[in-house]
């Protein structure tokens, strides 16, 4: 029997079985389907943008799952005839021949096999584009909007908002895409249901390590040296009174002589220093070890948390890396106070208005019902302040009170969510001490050793204050920059 022969035989019973209203309508389904798919993917290469979410959702999942539905129906209704043929005695023995010299045959099965390469072709692609659009930004910050509608307003306002999340979410490597695709399952789930949590919490027992991911780009044994800070606040008075901090941030890394600074300290590339906790925000932590350069390593025990072993023993054991300080790298949420600071020193809230500082705070404090009543109550009551109080100032600066309504009501909307329960200090920040326990999780005077010693709470170990709350620092005027 020669291949010609052998081929005929073989798709015999495959055309005589395919003529079902279900392998038919999958047929139908299949190139339905691949002709919508392909004028959407038409649309998006040739239409400036990003495809809004949903269209995202319809175009790279739900259109490339209904194709494949169609494909698997071809198959099903050819077992289904065939089973059903057998059962009433009616399955033939010897199919009916396809004559592959009837140019209508030649031309069906040259329609099929270029189907088959393009349904191949469609595949793959659809596959491709499906999990290049689940690990967009736009699928992650948009897709499920009120759930993650506070930590996507934090990710366009933070440092590393040019970085897409997976890069930090899953990183390089099958083993965490498959996580975190698994995860991403469970969270469809919480989702259709609503049973999330609200607020979302940090993911810090999930998130990969930072040397896998925030190391790709960053290296915290290189030497860094000192970091000169300036942050200027203001006080509460008519003047807005400027007032500023400036300090010395020894950042520091490794040298030739060994570790210094903050960084040399805590990220050494030999796991320096390992901790337990006992919550699942790592805020209280009893234990911590510490290994200095000869290889020896001592451990402090906390004083006022007094953990017990069996506390200790359940406690989570972890090498500290950068997340453990930087515990919102993107998703960083401000105070009301921090954040009017910021806005006027940027030039985004006028100096010149009598109270501002004052004011926005307090309207920024209060509890409203939504976000859309909190920005036209934020608005209005800025406006009607100045009107009330300083009618001339308004007169005169009305376009610069305007602009700070709207900048103190764009301070609300990105960082206060009702819906999700996310308000002012939800999302505590520990680097620094100022607005959370942060740095005196540990250094905090009370973790001490066997032999005395203690992890220290020195303010000169990590930075040089050098002007606090001056209205007019001399070292800035030394420097040349006032």
């Amino acid at each position: 029997m020669n291949l010609q022969e052998r081929f005929r035989d073989w798709l015999q019973p495959i055309y005589f079985l395919g003529q079902n209203p279900i392998t038919l309508s999958g047929a139908v389904v299949t190139t339905s389907t691949a002709l919508t798919t392909i004028a959407f993917w038409f649309y998006e290469v040739f239409l400036p943008g990003p495809p809004h979410p949903y269209i995202g959702l319809l175009v790279f999942l739900i259109l490339p799952g209904i194709f494949v539905l169609g494909l698997l129906l071809i198959p099903l209704g050819i077992w289904l005839r065939r089973r059903s043929l057998r059962a009433r005695g009616k399955l033939p023995v010897v199919f009916p021949t396809v004559d592959l010299g009837l140019p209508v045959v030649r031309r069906t099965l040259e329609y099929v096999a270029a189907a088959t390469m393009l349904n191949l072709l469609i595949v793959g692609t659809a596959s491709y584009r499906g999990v290049e659009y689940m690990d967009s930004t736009s699928f992650c910050g948009k897709t499920c909007h009120t759930v993650m509608d506070p930590e996507y307003s934090a990710y366009q306002n933070s440092p590393h908002s040019r970085v897409a999340c997976v890069e930090c979410h899953i990183g390089p490597g099958a083993g965490w895409f498959v996580k975190s695709k698994l995860s991403g399952l469970r969270q469809v789930f919480a989702v259709t249901f609503h049973t999330y949590s609200r607020p979302i919490p940090s993911p810090v027992k999930y998130l990969r390590p930072a040397r896998e991911t925030c190391e790709q780009c960053h290296w915290p044994q290189r030497f860094t040296g000192d970091k000169f800070l300036v942050n200027t606040s203001y006080k509460d008075d008519e003047k807005n009174t400027p007032q500023t901090d400036v300090l010395l941030l020894k950042v520091g890394g490794r040298t030739w002589q060994g570790s210094v600074g903050i960084h040399g300290h805590h990220l050494s590339a030999n796991a320096r220093i390992r901790y337990i906790s006992t919550d699942n925000e790592r805020m209280t932590i009893p234990a911590v070890y510490y290994t200095d350069d000869s290889g020896k390593t001592t451990e402090f025990i906390s004083s006022d948390a007094k953990p017990t072993q069996q506390q200790l023993d359940k406690g989570e054991h972890r090498v500290m890396d950068c997340v453990d300080c930087h515990n919102r790298p993107t998703h960083a949420f401000d105070l009301p106070e921090n954040a009017v600071d910021k806005q006027m020193s940027g030039g985004q809230i006028s100096t010149d208005l009598p109270y501002i500082r004052k004011k926005a705070v307090e309207v920024l404090k209060v509890n409203y019902p939504n976000r859309d009543v909190a920005q036209q109550r934020i608005t209005a009551e800025i406006n009607n302040f100045y009107q009330t109080n300083y009618p001339a100032v308004y007169q005169a600066r009305r376009a610069a009170v305007e602009q700070a309504g709207a900048e103190v009501a764009r301070i609300y909307l990105r960082n206060i969510f009702p819906d999700m329960r996310v308000t002012w200090g939800t999302h505590p920040n520990n680097i620094g001490h100022n607005d959370s326990p942060g740095c005196f999780r540990c250094h905090d005077g009370s973790h001490t050793s066997a032999d005395g010693q203690t992890i220290t709470n020195d303010c000169s170990a990590c930075h040089n204050l050098l002007a606090v709350q001056e209205g007019n620092p001399k070292v800035l005027t030394d420097l040349g920059m006032k």
